[in-house]
């Protein structure tokens, strides 16, 4: 229920006959999560707080930079060196009393995606680097979550809306990365466009919550700020191959004794296949080659034949999604790490 402050709070955007009392609850009744409080991050927040969102998360391990704030216009010079989620979540306050705020000043990671997306109806990609747009979009299609994405650089960004009821996800229009990633940092960014793309985005969020319009859902919208042209594509849905989700099939897993009896009696018998993100192998790892799940389907001339293939991750999940991709076109037998290297 709107409590009466929050009623003239929101009376402008109540007398829209698409909205109403009805509309501005559930609005308020809404849990999204922002992952990223940059460039895109930083429009989207401030005007879904400003619109009435319940409860909103912020995600993102990084610090306030003298070099964001000619776009990332909800910091100052006095908030340089403090964490981005937390300095937003507390400014975001003062602008809306009435709304929810969680902060959480970690990095998005394969270990901790599942976890801080599950209570959440709607996700926000306002991240800068592949390896999280695709972690994103991936975890969205495993908890069923739409997925509103944006991404901007030099003149021109993108929005669309994925996994909707159903609809095309992140890799129908991107299968795979790219080879190279070209980010603001390298490659330049109007200071106005994360102002453009972010509304845009908001305005996608406050469709889908309270079901009015017409979203881009299966679409793709691009948008030049030097050219002044705006084009919609529609995205193709199929599935994608380097993802698939954990259903009823039993899969293949052993337990780390078995896996330490198995190198102890042949160690020539077994291939070792670390599915996480580079980064995280060389962090801590059991040994074997690092092949990351969404590279697998693409590196499979470099995996030896007729070998007992054991895929592990951090939790058992990922490589689970491994084992599935393989079986079918490998012929040896591959199995999971149960419960991943710290079961």
């Amino acid at each position: 229920m709107l409590i009466k402050e929050e009623l003239n709070r929101y009376n402008r955007q109540m007398i829209l006959p698409e909205i109403g009392l009805a509309k501005q609850e559930e609005l308020k009744a809404a849990r999204v999560l922002v992952i990223g409080a940059g460039g895109l991050g930083c429009p989207i927040l401030q005007y879904l707080a400003a619109a009435g969102i319940g409860t909103i998360g912020i995600v993102d391990d990084d610090v306030v930079e003298l070099s964001n704030l000619h776009r990332q216009i909800l910091y100052n010079h006095t908030d340089i060196g403090l964490s981005k989620s937390k300095t937003a979540a507390a400014k975001l306050e003062l602008l809306n009393p009435y709304v929810s705020f969680r902060a959480y000043h970690e990095r998005f990671t394969p270990g901790n995606a599942i976890s801080i997306c599950h209570d959440y109806d709607l996700v926000i990609d306002c991240s800068d680097n592949f390896t999280t747009r695709y972690l994103v979009n991936d975890t969205c299609v495993n908890l069923e979550k739409t997925l509103i994405f944006g991404s901007i650089l030099q003149f021109e960004g993108q929005v669309a809306v994925f996994n909707h009821n159903g609809g095309p996800s992140y890799r129908d229009l991107y299968p795979a990365p790219p080879t190279e990633n070209i980010n603001c940092v390298e490659g330049g960014v109007i200071g106005i466009l994360p102002g453009i793309i972010g509304l845009y985005m908001a305005n996608e969020v406050i469709k889908l919550i309270c079901d009015i319009g017409e979203t881009l859902s299966g679409k793709l919208m691009t948008i030049s700020a030097l050219n002044n042209t705006v084009s919609v594509f529609k995205i193709a849905h199929e599935k994608q191959t380097a993802i698939i989700k954990i259903g009823a099939k039993t899969i293949n897993e052993i337990d780390k004794a078995t896996l330490e009896q198995w190198i102890s009696a042949n160690e020539n018998e077994i291939f070792l296949i670390d599915v996480r993100e580079d980064y995280e192998h060389e962090e801590n790892n059991i040994g074997g080659v690092n092949i990351s799940l969404y590279e697998l389907s693409s590196s499979l001339a470099s995996i030896p034949q007729n070998k007992k293939l054991v895929c592990y991750c951090q939790t058992g999940q990922r490589s689970k999604m491994a084992v599935q991709l393989l079986e079918g076109v490998y012929d040896g037998e591959v199995y999971s790490l149960k419960g991943g290297l710290f079961h």
